[in-house]
């Protein structure tokens, strides 16, 4: 089993990349079902269906003159002394972010670059290459985005392959992602930009499963996820994506590859890749957008260690669905949207993936919850108190039954821990 590659380390608020991929271990997977594309989303077109194992081990000229020939001005050939001109040498400076995958650096392109070419900053992703992995997850990423183009989808602009060198320029999302915005910053996002966030990311997710040929993400997660200057959310690093299963074939088997915390059980446990395989990812992502806590954290206690696990009990109930939602939104989120939302996680990771709903039904389901205006707070679901006098309230609650407990000679019934 492959050792987890260094942790993502954001060293600005704008960071353009994502934390690097853990290697599970072989698994499998059960049938998919095909995701029905909304309204407002547009048909995926037709792969071309280049060939990873003639380019994988072609020479960098024949890679280029291929790829020059399958996406003509879609995507521009840069050339490294280029990039190296637009990050000053990958200056420090200019660093947005590392992990295992390598540097993200920011730049910025205009006609002094390249005659004709709109002004606009980018994110320069340089790509430590250690062997054939490396470098079919860098072919992957060019051969998805340079063929999927999506609202939804972060855009791939060109690519650099020369000698060992291999390197991807994406448009610059200056709000970086939303790992950072749920985990790292002082600042909570509301409840209508976490709703406006799981629309988006799921609209990407359907476009890319809604396909004739559908696509399977296989990385969902919170650091995948980047954010427009609008907090539009797009999906990023195609390095894992797998062409879905065609004909008869129920599912793609594969070596299990992802990250722990967000990988469908049946996938670890089987190694078969289906679209049910996204839906779950997302389910744990809704997760965190409604808690405030990471798929997994090694800091809390054992039994809060996993947050499907912990969540699950609390995710039917609306009285109990209080005391696990993220405590900074201090109140301020729709109490029937949250409600809805957590029932939508739980059909989500639904252990069974044949009871997972489509990403076209998770599209519509969250769309609706735009029209819900009732805050917790007001709506008394939400203590109005200062943190302090929530917290002495909540021990005398706590002594009080302690009391009465002893009295009464039996246990007293458990009380849902509001601790996040």
């Amino acid at each position: 089993m492959k050792q987890k590659s260094k942790a993502w380390r954001p060293l600005t608020a704008n960071c353009c990349s994502t934390e690097d991929q853990t290697i599970l271990k072989n698994l499998s997977r059960c049938k998919p079902s095909r995701s029905d594309l909304s309204k407002n989303i547009a048909p995926l077109p037709s792969f071309r269906r280049l060939s990873f194992s003639d380019l994988s081990r072609s020479s960098s000229t024949r890679i280029n003159e291929d790829l020059a020939q399958s996406f003509g001005s879609d995507l521009y050939d840069f050339q490294l002394s280029e990039l190296r001109a637009i990050t000053q040498n990958f200056s420090s400076n200019f660093l947005l972010g590392e992990g295992g995958f390598g540097t993200v650096h920011k730049g910025y392109i205009d006609d002094n670059l390249r005659l004709g070419f709109k002004a606009q900053p980018v994110a320069v992703k340089l790509l430590d290459i250690e062997g054939l992995q490396g470098h079919r997850e860098w072919l992957a990423e060019v051969i998805f985005l340079g063929q999927l183009r999506h609202p939804n989808l972060v855009k791939l602009i060109g690519y650099c392959c020369e000698d060992e060198e291999r390197l991807l320029v994406y448009e610059f999302m200056p709000r970086g992602s939303l790992e950072n915005h749920l985990f790292r910053r002082l600042t909570s996002l509301p409840w209508g930009t976490r709703l406006k966030i799981a629309i988006g990311a799921a609209k990407g997710l359907s476009f890319l499963h809604g396909a004739e040929k559908p696509v399977i993400y296989r990385d969902f997660k919170t650091s995948n996820v980047l954010l427009d200057s609008d907090f539009t959310a797009k999906l990023s690093d195609f390095g894992l994506a797998k062409m879905g299963p065609e004909g008869s074939n129920t599912h793609v088997s594969t070596r299990v590859m992802g990250t722990y915390g967000y990988a469908a059980p049946e996938y670890i446990s089987t190694g078969h890749l289906t679209t049910k395989s996204d839906v779950y990812s997302f389910g744990v992502v809704l997760l965190e957008l409604l808690t405030g806590r990471r798929a997994t954290d090694k800091t809390r206690p054992k039994t809060e260690q996993n947050l499907v696990d912990w969540s699950k009990p609390y995710l039917s109930s609306s009285r109990r669905l209080r005391y696990i939602m993220d405590p900074r939104l201090a109140g301020q989120y729709s109490v029937k949207g949250a409600k809805e939302m957590a029932h939508l996680a739980l059909q989500c990771i639904s252990l069974n993936p044949k009871d997972r709903p489509r990403m076209a039904t998770i599209v519509e389901t969250l769309e609706g919850l735009q029209q819900y205006k009732d805050m917790a707070v007001t709506s008394g679901h939400w203590p109005v108190t200062s943190k302090s006098t929530r917290n002495r309230v909540s021990n005398t609650n706590k002594m009080n039954e302690k009391t009465r407990a002893t009295a009464n000679h039996k246990q007293p019934s458990p009380v849902p821990s509001r601790k996040t």
